[in-house]
């Protein structure tokens, strides 16, 4: 999940590669929701081992409330730190 700040946008997406897409965000390469709102600092994520289970997740996270993300987010980044600088590139 990507914010765009503090208390900004939220973005729920789908990868392979997540350090290099979040480098595509946090560059402004990556086009389309999250660069027009400034969406690029990674503040939680999960990883799976099927691309079908990712998916699934993204969906049911994509219909969640604002307060259930930022919950989630919360438990995972109290700080809400940019995670991205912990990612192995």
């Amino acid at each position: 999940m990507l914010a765009s700040g503090q208390h900004g946008t939220l973005y729920v997406g789908v990868t392979n590669d997540l350090a290099r897409r979040a480098q595509e965000h946090r560059e402004g390469t990556a086009t389309g929701f999250t660069a027009r709102y400034g969406v690029h600092r990674l503040v939680w994520y999960e990883d799976y081992p099927r691309i079908d289970e990712a998916i699934g997740r993204e969906k049911q996270l994509k219909k969640w409330r604002r307060d259930w993300k930022l919950r989630l987010i919360e438990e995972f980044n109290p700080d809400r730190l940019d995670l991205y600088p912990t990612l192995n590139r």
